[in-house]
């Protein structure tokens, strides 16, 4: 797949919900080491109402898609984790609103404000052993692929790879934020939980364009 159009959109939220449907007790038993176990059933839910959203849209561009599933998000899971996720997906839809397909270039984009925008919405910075620990080389690695020309399927393997290293260097951190900075060394040597939900997400797009 070279590119992904509104067409593939409902296809993609179909694979993100099964993604998370699949991963909802890992999730949960992640969640309960540090936190309140609610994580799986909060992004389980998020995600099957995203898809639902999509699917039920007549019209409009990938990027209105992207935010019509954030709306839906923020609807189902108003928690922290749910409200960062809609955050992401909202902000990343305006950023691409006017292109017609999403390509590397727009691909960049999208996570760029994505990441900016749970930044600014959960007031962490990179390190502080959060979702943006994942989020932020995603996008860096994403942007250096569009400099150099690489096909969406190559630039999506790549983010997906670095999301993996990412997230495990999290096990190095100490929580700084939410229930888990309660337990702060408590919390060393566990890949963070919002990181690992980003991590999917990325994993997810890249298979999606790879089976094209």
């Amino acid at each position: 797949m070279q590119a992904l159009t509104a067409n593939d959109v409902v296809g993609l939220f179909a694979a993100l919900e099964k993604t998370f449907a699949d991963q909802r007790e890992f999730l949960i038993a992640l969640d309960g080491k540090v936190g309140d176990s609610d994580l799986g059933i909060t992004m389980s839910k998020s995600f099957a109402a995203a898809h639902a959203a999509v699917a039920a849209a007549t019209d409009g561009s990938v990027g209105k898609l992207f935010s019509k599933a954030g709306l839906s998000i923020a609807k189902a899971a108003p928690s922290t984790m749910g409200t960062l996720t809609a955050t992401g997906f909202m902000r990343g839809g305006k950023a691409v609103d006017a292109a017609e397909t999403i390509g590397t270039a727009e691909m960049a984009a999208f996570w760029r404000a994505y990441r900016d925008g749970v930044q600014e919405r959960g007031k962490a910075k990179v390190g502080d052993k959060t979702v943006l620990d994942v989020l932020d080389p995603v996008a860096v690695s994403l942007e250096a692929a569009a400099a150099s020309g690489k096909s969406l399927e190559a630039a999506l393997a790549e983010a997906s790879e670095v999301a993996a290293k990412s997230l495990e260097a999290t096990k190095l951190l100490v929580a700084q934020h939410g229930k888990a900075a309660a337990f702060q060394e408590k919390s060393r040597g566990l890949q963070d939980a919002g990181a690992t939900v980003a991590m999917f997400i990325v994993d997810t797009m890249a298979a999606f364009v790879k089976a094209g």
